[in-house]
């Protein structure tokens, strides 16, 4: 089984109203010489059999017609290897 990630982010030139609270509320909290910040979202699938060029491709359409509003959004799909994935969230 492996891990397929698909990060959503806000296009460059639209307005992030929930990055830029963030962004005003750091120097509040003590962190200071953060310039930008951004919101985004990010999903995990977990898919079954291999990851190959058929899959990525139904996962980039999945992506591209339901996770992401393509209009304002744009998405990356990346493949992790499941044992690694396990080890970074430890």
């Amino acid at each position: 089984m492996a891990r397929v990630v698909v990060d959503v982010m806000l296009k460059p030139e639209i307005l992030d109203p929930q990055g830029q609270a963030v962004q005003r509320a750091l120097p509040r909290l003590g962190f200071q010489g953060i310039s930008d910040v951004r919101q985004g979202k990010r999903f995990e699938l977990e898919v079954e059999g291999p990851v190959d060029a058929p899959a990525l491709a139904r996962i980039h359409e999945l992506a591209e017609t339901f996770l992401a509003n393509t209009v304002i959004e744009d998405f990356v799909v990346k493949v992790e290897e499941a044992e690694k994935a396990e080890e970074v969230a430890k």
